[in-house]
């Protein structure tokens, strides 16, 4: 670590371990905030983009059907950010095929993970305010079965941790977060600022607690994607938003040197201002794409919806794409089991929406055939506007 950098470091200090090497420690939420125009008018740009989310989510009819895709969507992103390389259609082909974890390749396995463990905060907040505990149980799902399941999945670190180029050791690190003792303190002042009465915006809170944690660097290994995490359990925690539909990590990989420069960058020089700007910027792009795609989805379904009524389908048929924005890859057997009916009634709807061009199918095998939603997967998968 370039101890010039982080020396006279106003969010925090250099502590010396016993080990004789140096750790950074930041301070306690908040600091001083400089409240420049800049800052002042991208909050409320922020303001006024995910007010307008919220808006659409509480008129969505049937929310849970863009959900589960989105929240897929922003697995593949955070995870991409740590290097994984599975796609969307990856995992959700995984899911349609339902295949052991043992079949399962490490990058869908990671991915599938970070749904499971977002599934379980958002589940989780019902009984149990977003706290030290709910984050290491979050970290367990996470962890599970993955590279990184040594590094005591769900338990905070008992040992030092450092970042750096892959292969580095304690000696070359960019940065070296708190020693232990340190790290609990700075996580104990952490979870008071979670729950502490405050007159900042619950924006800008959010991205300070991002900055924190990531400084603060408390597990061996999935810290980005657990503070990545703690974005949208906070989002709906303190109701920003009615459900989840925004989801940083597709800005955030877009910008990635950006990212580590400005998180660093708070560390060595404080600037709390540049890093906030960017982190509410996400949030409007992020906002305004997410109202984008799922007012592009709503007039999907509502063309698939009447090109089948014209049909004269049945209501069980309809129900059927509905399923489809929740699984834009499917097997029959799954419309089998979420409809109630039979194999062949259910390979019945399949039929008739591959007819219609909604689905085709995938494979090319005559048994366990995948059918692929193609035009509902690209609006949830291609950049706006390409």
């Amino acid at each position: 670590m370039n101890l010039a950098e982080f020396r006279d470091s106003p969010p925090g200090r250099l502590v010396k371990t016993k080990a004789g090497y140096w750790a950074f420690v930041p301070n306690p939420l908040p600091p001083a905030i400089a409240w420049s125009d800049e800052l002042v008018t991208t909050l409320s740009e922020a303001d006024r983009a995910i007010g307008e989310l919220a808006g659409l989510g509480r008129l969505l009819p049937n929310p849970h059907l863009l959900i589960r895709p989105f929240m897929r969507r922003e697995a593949v992103f955070s995870s991409r950010i740590e290097g994984t390389q599975a796609s969307l259609s990856d995992l959700l082909t995984y899911e349609a095929v339902q295949l052991t974890l043992f079949d399962l390749p490490d990058d869908v396995h990671e991915v599938h993970n970070y749904v499971r463990a977002l599934e379980y905060g958002l589940e989780r907040l019902q009984d149990l305010p977003l706290s030290l505990r709910l984050i290491r149980e979050v970290h367990a799902i996470l962890m599970e079965g993955v590279r990184g399941e040594t590094q005591t999945p769900g338990e905070f670190r008992r040992s030092q941790n450092w970042i750096g180029a892959p292969g580095a050791m304690l000696a070359d690190a960019s940065y070296v977060p708190p020693p232990v003792p340190e790290m609990w303190e700075a996580l104990d002042a952490l979870e008071k600022f979670l729950h502490e009465s405050t007159t900042i915006p619950p924006l800008v809170r959010i991205g300070l607690i991002h900055y924190q944690f990531e400084a603060i660097h408390p597990f061996l290994d999935g810290n980005g994607r657990v503070g990545r995490l703690l974005i949208t359990l906070l989002l709906c925690a303190w109701d920003i938003l009615p459900t989840p539909l925004l989801y940083l990590s597709p800005y955030l990989e877009s910008h990635r040197d950006m990212y580590y420069t400005l998180l660093k960058k708070v560390s060595t020089q404080g600037a709390w201002e540049e890093w906030l700007v960017f982190f509410l910027r996400g949030i409007v792009v992020q906002s305004r794409d997410a109202v984008v795609r799922i007012r592009k989805l709503q007039e999907l379904r509502d063309r698939y919806r009447s090109m089948l009524q014209s049909a004269r389908a049945s209501a069980r048929l309809l129900r059927a794409v509905d399923l489809l924005f929740e699984r834009p890859v499917i097997q029959t057997r799954q419309l089998e089991s979420a409809l109630g009916v039979d194999f062949s009634t259910a390979q019945r709807y399949v039929d008739r929406l591959q007819g219609a061009g909604i689905v085709r199918e995938v494979t090319g095998r005559t048994r366990n055939r995948i059918y692929r939603a193609d035009e509902i997967l690209n609006v949830l998968d291609k950049p706006i506007g390409g």
